[in-house]
């Protein structure tokens, strides 16, 4: 992370124009930030272009599906959130204390995680703070090169991110599952061997984009497909209804009793929940406030996420 304190002063600017800045820096797009500031697309490009003139440079640069700070950019936007917060700071008062949290943040989390750990951490910090609203993007992937836009991202394995902050949130269980209907008509399987002789329920191999979830073509090559999709809720729902052997979290199958675990000696697959936040997200409040709610709840469900729980 740069220290922005040794650097030099940015020449005079309009105030109002850095303020749109730090909209487009933390969406990611000039239509979305518009719609933030209440503006129209063609005034926040001209604002942009007025503070690019005043500072001799470009503050963006355009990279895939959003725009991404430029060093100048993110002097710039260090300083349009000191105005931010000097302008919250006078806007509070007396009946309003200025421990109440306020602002948008915007995070993207695998399925499970989002309904999980997301959604409770979430609705209790909101309780306290009713300022602050969430967006979660669910999607399964590796963690952004290019994460303008987003301001905290959940993955699953170790992410490989520069100019980003990395937290590893903790581990879950994956296990072998399928309904006592479908055990009782195709027999349970006793060991790997048998296991191969019954259909997968699991993500579209083609579509799978987090090496990390890769274990039930690893362990059980041979297993064939039955029904894929890249949703989780699917492959639960999949598993419940009999379409075959589904490959789950337990902290989400271990939530029906009518589905039941098979081999766990040997099916086993533990995998870890990182949490990955751009420097200039991070010195948010809001945002802030919300990365601690998602790793106090992470941590407080940690049985469920190991299998424990049942």
């Amino acid at each position: 992370m740069c220290i922005i304190a040794d650097m030099a002063p940015l020449p005079l600017t309009d105030p109002d124009n850095l303020l749109v800045l730090l909209a487009v820096a933390r969406t990611g797009r000039f239509t979305t930030a518009a719609e933030a500031l209440q503006l129209n697309h063609t005034t926040v490009s001209r604002r942009i272009d007025s503070l690019e003139r005043d500072l001799g440079g470009h503050v963006l640069a355009r990279s895939v599906g959003a725009w991404e700070l430029t060093e100048l950019g993110r002097r710039a936007v260090h300083a349009a959130e000191q105005i931010e917060t000097a302008l919250q700071t006078l806007g509070t008062g007396a009946e309003e204390p200025q421990s109440q949290l306020s602002g948008m943040v915007r995070m993207s989390a695998t399925d499970g995680f989002s309904a999980y750990i997301a959604t409770p951490a979430v609705t209790q910090l909101r309780k306290r703070h009713p300022g602050i609203s969430v967006e979660i993007e669910t999607v399964t992937r590796r963690a952004l090169q290019h994460r303008s836009g987003v301001d905290i991202e959940v993955v699953v394995g170790e992410p490989q991110v520069h100019r980003a902050s990395a937290f590893r949130l903790g581990d879950y269980l994956l296990g072998m599952y399928a309904s006592r209907p479908y055990l009782a008509e195709h027999g349970e399987p006793r060991n790997a061997e048998q296991l191969t002789r019954h259909p997968l329920v699991y993500f579209v191999d083609s579509m799978l984009l987090v090496d990390d979830l890769d274990a039930p073509r690893r362990l059980v090559p041979t297993m064939r497909d039955s029904l894929s999709s890249t949703n989780v809720f699917v492959h639960v729902e999949a598993a419940r209804a009999g379409a075959g052997i589904g490959f789950l979290p337990c902290f989400m199958a271990d939530q029906h009793d009518d589905l039941v675990r098979l081999l766990p000696d040997d099916f086993a697959e533990r995998l870890p929940y990182w949490m990955v936040l751009r420097p200039d997200s991070l010195r948010l409040p809001a945002v802030a406030a919300v990365a601690e709610a998602l790793r106090a709840q992470a941590k407080a469900y940690t049985p469920q996420l190991l299998g424990q729980a049942r």
